[in-house]
């Protein structure tokens, strides 16, 4: 069967750096996956757009629009902005009920955002809380209610830039060597975060080193670690 990803990033390129991979292997594996982001990261995460004299705010907001389309496009995924705003990421409660229905009318079947803590970052952990609360409303808790709801996605957190800090502990690891070249590509499209490049690059190969260690499968180069919110049902161990 296949599956239904969606993830959901406080800024325009937080999907590229943290779960590119994961993204491509689910569409290539015949899945379906959208991204979004709450913001466009436009006053806070765009340092080489800022450079260029004369910049605004708007034409900031449609090169990373652009940018983050091309990258979704070649992860194979879809990318939607919320433009809420950053630095600070305000969710009110319209937009908390826009993020409900976004995630009711996708439905997935995973479920991906920011761990609740980042001491660098004071929009990640807004992002974490916004989309936490509105997994359990699209969803309903698992019960029967008096509104739509949604089969309940498997909640995960993608790895923080600095996870020792951030509350962040590896429980699973997606193996994406098969997919590397897809998120290459699409980190390259985020031009006004260069300076993040190199640094996930080889964040991907210490990760396919852990999960080697893991599993014991030698074919593994490249990964990437998620954090499990929720248990997970089984059969059997």
């Amino acid at each position: 069967m296949s599956r239904r990803l969606l993830v959901i990033g406080a800024h325009s390129a937080d999907f590229v750096w943290r779960s590119g991979g994961a993204i491509a292997a689910c569409t290539r594996n015949g899945g379906t996956a959208q991204v979004i982001a709450l913001s466009y990261g436009e006053r806070g995460e765009s340092g080489e757009l800022w450079k260029v004299e004369g910049q605004t705010v708007e034409n900031v907001k449609k090169v990373r629009q652009a940018e983050a389309e091309k990258a979704a496009g070649a992860l194979g995924a879809e990318f939607r902005g919320l433009d809420f705003g950053d630095y600070p990421l305000h969710v009110d409660a319209d937009r908390l009920a826009q993020v409900v229905e976004a995630i009711r009318e996708f439905a997935p079947d995973v479920l991906v955002t920011h761990t609740d803590t980042d001491p660098f970052n004071p929009d990640h952990p807004v992002a974490y809380e916004v989309v936490e609360r509105a997994r359990s409303l699209a969803a309903g808790a698992g019960v029967s209610s008096a509104f739509a709801s949604i089969q309940p996605p498997q909640l995960f957190l993608f790895e923080p830039h600095q996870p020792e800090l951030c509350n962040f502990t590896p429980t699973t690891f997606v193996n994406i060597t098969e997919v590397i070249e897809a998120k290459t590509e699409a980190m390259a499209a985020m031009e006004a975060q260069k300076y993040l490049q190199t640094y996930y690059a080889q964040r991907a190969e210490q990760r396919g080193n852990h999960a080697r260690r893991a599993s014991g499968d030698q074919s593994v180069r490249y990964a990437e670690a998620f954090q499990r919110v929720l248990p997970q049902l089984v059969n059997e161990l």
